[in-house]
């Protein structure tokens, strides 16, 4: 795809990133479309999470560009970051809801930190019925984190991201520990608000039910770098092995993992 083409929102170009002797990426790069749902897979501590919090400053990398809308993040100052992280809301795992606030006041948290003087309180009492309104929890305002199911949470910490009208929601692990129920809720919810709102989204996650349900693309890590990238039907055709494994559920074989216990 052209360097300048106006789908490319975010670009990784040969992202390296380790911790200590632990090496996470040698070589990530991939495009993320504006407008599209991409769901970034891979194995637990595969370096998910860490490709999230390089894309809006929160850990640096150490080599390579990852640009946002044309502009290098790596090299921005602290406030063309603060500016960046208005523009891209990130949806923590456990949702990360403060239990001394009632739901009212965990959805207006964002609002009041970065619009404070910018938004009357009316104006934010309206944005945040508006949010709960689009995860489908209308009127619980007043309600305590403590009150909430685990379903129930992250909803509210999804509608809390929405509040900030962001361009892009980045979903950390958005089902882990849900039921089944829950779970088709959350994904639900991930694809209508990307066709009712045109926001990009950028789902992390290791739940195959969740990458093939909220998908445009899909994205799989592994060695440091992206092994596939491409659409549902292009996943469930590869040949590639490692893809193939983690698609379908298939541990390694005895005697590997008993040489790897041996090593260890």
């Amino acid at each position: 795809m052209p360097e300048d083409s106006p789908q490319v929102l975010v670009r990784f170009s040969d992202v390296r990133k380790r911790f200590g002797a632990k090496i996470i990426f040698t070589d990530l790069t991939l495009d993320i479309l504006r407008g599209e749902t991409i769901t970034v897979m891979g194995a637990s501590g595969i370096g998910k999470s860490v490709m999230l919090k390089m894309l809006i400053g929160l850990i640096p990398s150490d080599g390579g560009t990852i640009l946002f809308d044309g502009r290098d993040v790596t090299q921005m100052n602290d406030e063309e970051r603060t500016d960046l992280r208005r523009r891209i809301a990130y949806l923590f795992q456990g949702a990360a809801l403060f239990d001394s606030l009632d739901v009212g006041e965990n959805v207006a948290y964002g609002l009041r930190e970065q619009f404070w003087n910018k938004m009357s309180e009316v104006e934010i009492r309206a944005r945040v019925a508006q949010a709960l309104e689009l995860v489908g929890l209308p009127g619980i305002q007043e309600m305590r984190p403590s009150d909430l199911s685990g379903g129930m949470k992250k909803r509210v910490g999804l509608a809390r991201t929405l509040a900030l009208q962001p361009e892009v929601i980045l979903y950390d692990e958005p089902t882990t520990g849900l039921d089944p129920i829950n779970t088709a809720r959350i994904n639900h919810l991930i694809r209508g608000i990307q066709r009712a709102l045109r926001i990009t989204s950028v789902v992390v996650t290791h739940d195959m039910g969740t990458a093939f349900s909220v998908s445009d693309r899909l994205a799989m890590l592994g060695k440091g770098r992206i092994l596939l990238v491409g659409t549902k039907e292009q996943f469930r055709a590869t040949t590639n092995p490692t893809v193939r494994d983690f698609i379908e559920g298939h541990a390694p074989e005895t005697e590997d993992v008993a040489s790897l216990l041996s090593s260890s």
